[in-house]
């Protein structure tokens, strides 16, 4: 069976109070050398700290600035980003310089030899600046109820970089507003009966001072999330 033949890449960014970050991440986005279109989806999820004055100067015609009045969660600013992709492919990023493009290769090889239609960069596998234990500790914590509920063996199914076959996508109906997006895509992909592939990426976790928002509120609510998704449909 050949190969798929992709033509486009879109990539939704999440942005709530990335003033100091957007710039670059931009700027790293735009310098990767990919042998294929891309399209970036900025959603600006309520920003108060002027991120919406940095956007307006970020414009061009691959780049497209998608308005939340109100900060609404990151859930919701990836269910935006996805009713304004073109691409056949979508993946997300981050704004705040945790992940870095240049692993974007690495997710779409994959893709390119027909061997997956999703790809998760995952933090355990690459190098990476360590993060904080109790952050840690969830992570490894979800990932495992992950694999027991779902038949499967991720190592870190609260990634950011997710990429998707956008056929894939097709049928899904995402429901969560703030962090449990992870969880409740994750689920929906595997209950499809579709395997995720694993790729080890880089990783330079923030400090809560330098502006990191998930906190152990957002990780219990991961595990409400995988417990509700595999038992109701």
């Amino acid at each position: 069976m050949p190969a798929p033949t992709y033509r486009k890449l879109s990539v939704i960014v999440p942005i709530f109070n990335e003033r100091n970050t957007v710039v670059e991440i931009m700027r790293r986005m735009r310098a990767v050398e990919l042998p294929i279109e891309r399209e970036f989806v900025l959603v600006d999820d309520g920003s108060s700290d002027g991120t919406p004055q940095v956007l307006a100067q970020l414009g061009d015609s691959t780049v497209r600035v998608v308005k939340h009045t109100a900060n609404q969660g990151k859930g919701a600013a990836i269910r935006t980003g996805l009713e304004h992709v073109t691409g056949d492919l979508v993946l997300i990023q981050d704004a705040d310089l945790e992940y870095d493009p240049e692993d974007w290769p690495k997710l779409l090889a994959p893709m390119f030899r027909g061997k997956a239609t999703v790809v998760y960069g995952s933090r355990f596998t690459g190098e990476r600046r360590n993060m904080l234990f109790l952050h840690w500790m969830g992570n490894r914590v979800l990932s495992l109820v992950t694999n027991v509920l779902y038949n499967t063996t991720l190592s870190d199914m609260e990634t950011c970089y997710k990429l998707f076959d956008r056929r894939v996508l097709e049928g899904i109906t995402i429901r969560s507003d703030r962090f449990d997006f992870e969880p409740e895509i994750t689920a929906k992909i595997l209950r499809k009966g579709v395997r995720i592939y694993e790729v080890p990426i880089s990783y330079t976790g923030r400090e809560f001072h330098e502006g990191k928002k998930i906190t152990w509120r957002d990780g219990f609510a991961a595990l409400v999330a995988l417990v509700k998704f595999r038992f109701v449909r």
